[in-house]
């Protein structure tokens, strides 16, 4: 059976590059995303994160606008905005705003966890700690604020009202496959950073999917690392920078994007070695061919309809470089999908 044309995105969260400021880090997302507009990409999405010295994507609609802004192709999104911090009407009207100025281009990525530490969700959510034990009803609230239906209720999103933006939930977990698959929305896996129940997740989302007024099949994306160089060696030393930043989140001594070493920062520290590996064991490294050959791989293995990858590659040209790599290794796929058709 051959393998359906599978779209490739982007997931960006405006890290900081060791000695550079957030305006740098948002400057090098919006040229990582008019790099792609012209070159195949189908979105890009921004994630929330707060407290984190090293990540400027914490006022993740304000970005998604300056993104979309920026570009004309692709759709920009949130992957995700971290609902139980918001109240739901005021992300109606944050994206209903984004799609009355950028129409049919707005996504909604909505997870359920915090994007933070425990004192800074206190901070965030004020008196009210209890907002993610509510996250399917604000999930539906949502839904009924964008409902041209809500036309006769009381409190309603201006704008945001009758506007068509598609909403998806965002999980790394088995609980999140199970409501994605009941409110029969689109669902994308955070393999980039716990992999550890993609494959199981995958199935019982596409074995519970419900038809809704969004989506008549599961739609499932996986959101994977991919470190492409022009050769095995160069990406394999290119992903010491991702590996040496998720050592610094694992020890909480967390550390901006830095150069590659030729020997990573743990070596020889059994637990953080062992940490780390389970973090980036879906990590995909090489160069094109190896690349097509890992996707093809991981594709098959949970039926994805789509694989949105992060970026965490220091050098800048090289960093714009490897999307090209990535979007041929995607070509040769498509290319090896028609060939089997014959």
């Amino acid at each position: 059976m051959p393998m359906k044309n599978i779209k490739y995105s982007v997931l960006e969260l405006a890290s900081l590059c060791k000695n550079k400021t957030a305006s740098d880090a948002i400057e090098r997302a919006k040229k990582g995303a008019e790099y792609i507009d012209e070159r195949g990409y189908t979105r890009m999405w921004l994630a929330e994160h707060h407290n984190m010295e090293h990540i400027a994507s914490s006022a993740t609609s304000v970005l998604i606008g300056h993104i979309a802004g920026s570009t004309k192709n692709i759709r920009v999104g949130s992957g995700g905005v971290m609902l139980p911090n918001h109240a739901p009407l005021v992300i109606a009207e944050q994206f209903g705003t984004l799609e009355s100025i950028y129409p049919g281009r707005i996504d909604l990525g909505l997870g359920r966890a915090p994007g933070t530490d425990q004192l800074t969700v206190m901070a965030l959510r004020r008196n009210n700690m209890n907002t993610a034990f509510y996250f399917k009803d604000d999930v539906m609230a949502l839904q009924q604020y964008f409902s041209a239906e809500n036309v006769h209720a009381k409190v309603r999103a201006f704008p945001g009202e009758g506007l068509d933006i598609p909403i998806w939930i965002l999980g790394s977990s088995t609980d999140s496959a199970y409501l994605a698959a009941e409110l029969g929305l689109p669902y994308a896996f955070a393999a980039h950073f716990a992999p550890a129940m993609l494959e199981r997740a995958a199935m019982i989302y596409r074995e519970h999917f419900k038809p809704s007024a969004q989506l008549n099949e599961p739609y499932f994306m996986v959101c994977v690392n991919i470190i492409a160089g022009e050769t095995n060696e160069e990406a394999r030393l290119l992903a010491s920078s991702l590996f040496n930043l998720f050592a610094g989140i694992v020890t909480n001594h967390r550390r901006p994007l830095s150069p590659p070493t030729e020997r990573l920062i743990y070596e020889g520290i059994p637990e953080i070695e062992n940490a780390v590996n389970s973090m980036v064991s879906s990590t995909i490294i090489g160069n094109e061919e190896e690349i097509a050959e890992q996707l093809k791989g991981l594709i098959e293995r949970v039926n994805a309809d789509e694989i949105m990858t992060t970026n965490y590659i220091y050098d800048d040209e090289k960093r714009l470089r490897a999307f090209d790599i990535i979007r041929k290794s995607f070509g040769r796929l498509e290319s090896s999908n028609q060939s089997n058709q014959f």
